[in-house]
């Protein structure tokens, strides 16, 4: 512990000096909260993609980067009047006792499961208001769709199971094949995606680790197809769609004999 307070107060100063209007760097100087925030949203999801690559060596590196946004951000903070790094580990700290009375209380031992009916309900409680408020807005919309979700089902507005919700999925799928209009089609597709968020959730899948996945699948096969037309002396661009489509049932093939 004492060579993590050191090494957090080391940090807290580079930040400083980081920001310094007179000797600091000029980038770090002229950043707002607004124009640092896309840079923590992508760092979070770093993360997420060393523990999905179990990538443990690169992990640490990118829990410094995410770290480090929480730093920036309290330097700005704390140049402001608003706020600190001290307030911003008090804040987190007094939240998890609260939060956790079987541990730092005297309330006894508690399930997995009913910590997290007693987690919920305790977040519900200090939130107030309605059952939606504070889902943040500056989640990824299929991420935002399914906490929307999971908020609305804990109060009993939810299917019963899956079987409803692809009948739904059909529904919405045959509405976007109806739609005519760009904006139609918009709000159609918007739907569609909706409810499929409300499918993963049902199903037990996180549907943005389910999307991911199936982006880094695609750039696979497709860099597979690339370099079968490189072996013909070819580009993607100098090729046919057929002949894409070819080598794409190829791939496809060896990947589920893989399997």
């Amino acid at each position: 512990m004492a060579d993590a307070a050191t090494e957090m107060d080391r940090l807290l100063g580079i930040m400083a000096r980081l920001r310094d209007p007179e000797t600091g760097c000029a980038w770090d100087v002229e950043q707002t909260f607004a124009t640092i925030a896309p840079y923590t949203i992508e760092e979070a999801y770093e993360v997420a993609d060393a523990i999905q690559k179990e990538d443990w060596a690169g992990l640490k590196g990118e829990l410094g980067d995410l770290l480090f946004q929480s730093v920036f951000h309290a330097r700005m903070a704390e140049e402001a009047g608003l706020f600190d790094f001290g307030d911003v580990a008090r804040a987190i700290s007094d939240k998890m006792v609260k939060r956790h009375p079987h541990v730092f209380g005297d309330e006894g031992g508690r399930t997995a499961e009913e910590q997290t009916v007693a987690w919920e309900a305790q977040k519900a409680k200090e939130r107030g208001g309605r059952v939606l408020d504070g889902v943040a807005l500056a989640l990824p919309a299929l991420k935002r769709a399914e906490k929307l979700q999971a908020r609305a089902a804990r109060v009993g507005f939810d299917w019963p199971n899956a079987g409803p919700v692809l009948d739904k999925v059909a529904e919405e799928a045959r509405e976007v094949a109806e739609a005519e209009g760009l904006e139609a089609r918009e709000e159609e597709v918007g739907d569609l995606l909706f409810v499929v968020a409300n499918l993963a959730r049902h199903l037990g899948v996180d549907p943005e680790a389910a999307l991911r996945r199936a982006n880094a699948k695609f750039e696979r096969r497709f860099a597979a197809v690339e370099d079968g037309l490189r072996a013909r002396g070819k580009s993607p661009a100098e090729s046919t769609l057929a002949e894409m489509d070819a080598l794409w049932d190829e791939v496809r093939a060896a990947d589920k004999l893989r399997t």
